[in-house]
């Protein structure tokens, strides 16, 4: 090809259903070239990416964007919205529209995929996961398919690459449907309807979108009619049968009216139950690998402050992070095998119920079991919330569901109160038990919370909850490992950033002071009960930071080593632990004990009375448990209600409840 010939530009959008793979072949096909922004006036989500096509007749530029996960054209949330929108603008979108489809699930996914038929625009579909399809005994005929659809289908195997060219090819020579699969006569009633299907959906965007809700169960009825027909034709699954029967069958046991609560439950506690005995011995390799770099450092490199910095600061202070490794990778090692088993699908069911009172619905549930890794994600996972009040009730709940980042703050209290495994087994013990009494206090304050929220938020639009359970699958291990390996990535980059810059400046508030800081530092007698490192810690920018805010903290049982790591935790809850790290070693180079054993030595100067007693413990942990201490999350929570005053009450709320249940606690034990 000569390389004066001309590049045609090509606009392509994706379009499909949640879980379809259409990000999957996103990333296959454009690989590194993609960017991520907004599309205009909304927060949603804009993926695009481009890629370069030759044939031996033109060479294509390929430009393609990666739509928003939607289940129908009849917008009901903001991502939804979007697709929509996107699709019905010629001008603002594509030449052709790509329609992800998942292959072992055709007749949920041919619904809108003949509603983008019906638009009338040059379109490809995409039977994406066809290797899933035929491991479940699922014969598709596509010549039948495509006879039906009016339009190409191509096979494709987005995880392995295969089909890629077929698709790049098709993309090119794509035209339009000429089969029309929605109700003619039904929707000529409507004045936009001479526009074809396309001018039926604009209606829901403008004042005759009420007229709309009528028409859309009549035409998805007739429309479901349709696509039996043709996959009566197309579709041969007698393995998919099966596995359908054995669904059903466990779907009895699973989503039982009351045993399927005891069922979660039971998972619940076995998933906290593992994630302490399980990470125990890597924990203890990890552990001991930093004491060993510290000790290494403080032997070869000469004494000084560069030294201090090094040792005292930034290894002590990410070591304190990098030993929940373990804890946090089997956390979402244990919510993958939820989700891609199928079963998080019943969660979502069997919670509807207990959902609806606390004006929430069974769409809140993934969001909230996501929290269990990371607010922010699951905050924006709202948009799948149709009804306005109940997003917003979701969000305002979130943060109070335990995350990830208060894993290592729990995992560092508990150990320090439950020293001992008092029955003696070896994988049941109450530190697991404990950090299960933490999340499920977590749950239940949202509930609350989302009870009082729904009394005082003014809004009577009711909502539904239609889901499709997904049949059960088994999880591969090699995605589990990928997706604990990428979200344990972000945790450290995300919380090592944070920690490594607060390491450091706390380090130096620690490490100097005022004239009297400098004046004990030059002594060499002390009393019996009284360290030099303690001395110089409490006399210390960072400790006269602490002697300020203690008498407000004071009433919880915190001191003023306490009160530092609350003002540091505010940037990020798992800073709390770096923070006690980088306390407990400033000053004071020759004690190599853990940051554990450091707290638990710990002495009232007066009384020698442990200061890490049952009640500060229980007192921290509710503290930590209920405070909005994550910068990320007020900022996404701004970015998803467009509004500074959800965050301030948000804030506020928290922070109270954060209080209270630590002074409570406190007063109650002490």
């Amino acid at each position: 090809m000569s390389a004066t010939t001309a590049i045609h530009p090509l606009n392509i959008a994706f379009i499909g259903n949640p879980n379809s793979g259409k990000s999957t072949l996103f990333n296959a096909l454009t690989g590194l070239h993609q960017k991520t922004g907004n599309y205009a006036g909304v927060t949603v989500d804009k993926y695009t990416g481009s890629l370069v096509y030759a044939t031996p007749q033109k060479q294509y530029a390929f430009t393609i964007t990666d739509l928003p996960g939607t289940y129908s054209l009849y917008a009901k949330a903001p991502d939804e919205e979007v697709s929509t929108k996107m699709v019905l603008n010629q001008n603002a979108l594509s030449d052709v529209i790509v329609i992800v489809v998942d292959a072992s699930n055709l007749k949920r996914s041919l619904v809108l995929a003949t509603q983008v038929l019906d638009l009338k625009r040059p379109s490809v579909v995409v039977l994406n996961m066809i290797d899933e399809a035929q491991k479940q005994g699922i014969s598709i005929d596509k010549k039948i398919l495509e006879q039906d659809l009016g339009v190409e289908v191509v096979f494709i195997d987005s995880r392995q690459k295969i089909g890629i060219d077929e698709l790049k090819q098709a993309i090119v020579q794509a035209k339009s449907s000429t089969v029309s699969f929605y109700d003619v006569k039904a929707a000529s009633r409507f004045e936009e309807a001479q526009k074809g299907f396309a001018g039926v959906l604009r209606l829901q965007f403008g004042t005759q979108a009420s007229a709309l809700k009528h028409y859309e169960s009549s035409d998805l009825m007739y429309r479901h009619s349709v696509i039996n027909y043709i996959l009566s034709k197309a579709l041969k699954n007698p393995a998919q049968l099966r596995l359908k029967l054995f669904s059903e069958r466990l779907d009895k046991l699973l989503t039982h009216q009351w045993l399927g609560y005891l069922i979660f439950l039971a998972i619940l506690t076995l998933i906290f139950q593992s994630i302490f005995s399980l990470s125990e011995i890597p924990m203890g390799w990890i552990e001991n690998g930093v004491l060993a770099t510290q000790n290494f450092l403080s032997e070869q490199l000469p004494p000084g402050e560069l030294t201090n910095l090094l040792v005292n600061g930034i290894v002590s202070g990410i070591g304190g992070i990098v030993i929940f490794i373990p804890q946090i990778a089997l956390l979402f090692l244990f919510i993958g095998v939820l989700e891609d088993s199928g079963y998080m699908a019943r969660v979502s069911f069997i919670m509807d119920k207990v959902m609806r009172p606390f004006g929430l619905n069974g769409k809140s549930v993934i969001p909230l079991m996501s929290g269990v890794a990371c607010a922010v994600p699951s905050i924006m996972g709202t948009r799948t919330i149709s009804n306005f009040k109940e997003r917003l009730i979701t969000i305002l709940i979130l943060p109070l569901i335990s995350c990830s980042a208060r894993l290592p703050v729990y995992t560092l209290l508990v150990s320090v109160m439950v020293s001992e495994n008092p029955n003696g087994s070896v994988f049941f013990n109450a530190k697991g038990f404990i950090l299960l009494l933490l999340y499920l206090m977590g749950f239940v304050a949202a509930l609350l919370v989302a009870f009082i929220s729904k009394k005082l938020i003014r809004q009577t639009s009711k909502s539904y909850f239609v889901m499709e359970m997904p049949l059960y699958r088994l999880p591969q291990l090699k995605n589990l490992m990928l997706l604990a390996y990428n979200k344990v990535r972000i945790f450290l980059i995300d919380a090592g950033k944070i920690i490594l810059s607060i390491s450091i400046v706390l380090w130096y508030l620690s490490s100097h002071g005022s004239a009297k800081f400098d004046e004990i530092n030059t002594q060499n007698e002390f009393s019996a009960n009284t360290s030099k490192a303690q001395l110089l810690l409490e006399n210390s920018y960072a400790g006269q930071m602490g002697k300020f805010i203690e008498p407000v903290i004071k009433p919880l049982g915190f001191d003023w080593k306490i009160g530092i790591a609350l003002l540091t935790s505010f940037a990020a809850r798992e800073v709390f632990v770096g923070t006690m790290a980088t306390i407990y070693n400033a000053n004071d180079s020759e004690n190599t004990d853990t940051i554990r054993d450091k707290i638990m030595a710990e002495r009232d100067a007066i009384t020698q009375v442990p200061i890490y007693n049952t009640a500060v413990c229980w007192s921290l942990l509710l503290f930590y448990a209920f405070a909005m201490q994550c910068m990320s999350t007020m900022a996404v929570v701004k970015r998803e209600t467009g509004s500074w005053k959800w965050v301030i009450i948000q804030f506020l709320f928290m922070s109270a409840l954060a209080y209270g249940s630590a002074f409570s606690v406190y007063q109650l034990l002490a």
